[in-house]
């Protein structure tokens, strides 16, 4: 999470006197969804599915590099 800074605030030290919390308006309020996200996964797969394109451009490039 990005911290603050006094120039982003727009003030330079903390508050001497905070807002409190306070009601949401009237019919507005978060609606909290349950989703499962559970996979699930053959024992017979091979754990790793191996390296990306990119990680494999690199070994490549890295290969001919040190040639």
């Amino acid at each position: 999470m990005p911290q603050l800074v006094a120039e982003q605030r727009g003030v330079t030290g903390p508050s001497s006197a905070p807002r409190g919390e306070h009601a949401p308006a009237p019919g507005v309020s978060w609606q909290a969804r349950i989703v499962r996200v559970e996979q699930l996964v053959d024992d017979n797969a091979p754990d790793d599915p191996g390296p990306n394109r990119a990680t494999r451009r690199a070994m490549k490039r890295a290969v001919r590099r040190t040639k």
